[in-house]
């Protein structure tokens, strides 16, 4: 079965492209009858297998945004988590998402995962390893709140790498 866990994050605009975390490592959040956080390297493996990601909007599979087969949807580990970069196209529900980011709209980021290694001590699920099916830019109440967006434009590229967002 294929869980979902998001993040809110704030978001600015400054083109056509979305950048950030869509997962962070070591951080805590409640989910239903149980706590999570998520081991570093937990995605490495998925990542390393080469399997085709999507980067969806609230998880919906018809609002494609881009897809790591494509090179479309980069995603790498880092020493904070799960970090990301799409290059929007030119679709109505893309447009649509720069406006709501442009007036800070956007709840988070999210991801859909399949569960490969686990460790529970009490009520404390840490996840070690998952297998990565898609990311999710939230427009509401993610799950976990450490994530990070930002929309950029290659033009701009350099003065834009200073503004990757943190919830605060």
């Amino acid at each position: 079965m294929i869980e979902r866990r998001g993040e809110p994050g704030s978001i600015r605009t400054a083109g056509r492209r979305l950048v950030g975390h869509a997962a962070r490592f070591g951080v805590q959040t409640n989910i239903g009858s149980f706590r999570e956080r998520i081991a570093p390297g937990a995605f490495a493996a998925s990542l390393a297998s080469g399997r085709d990601v999507l980067a969806l909007v609230d998880h919906d599979p018809r609002m494609l945004l881009g897809r790591t087969r494509s090179g479309t949807l980069k995603l790498q580990e880092d020493a904070d988590g799960l970090a990301f970069d799409i290059a929007l196209p030119d679709t109505r529900a893309a447009a649509d998402l720069l406006a709501l980011a442009e007036r800070g709209d956007i709840g988070g980021m999210s991801f859909g995962f399949v569960v490969q290694d686990e460790h529970w001590t009490g009520d404390l699920r840490e996840l070690r390893a998952v297998e990565l099916h898609e990311i999710s830019v939230v427009q509401s109440w993610p799950a976990y709140g450490e994530t990070t967006v930002n929309v950029r434009n290659r033009q701009h590229e350099a003065d834009l790498r200073r503004l990757w967002l943190m919830t605060v």
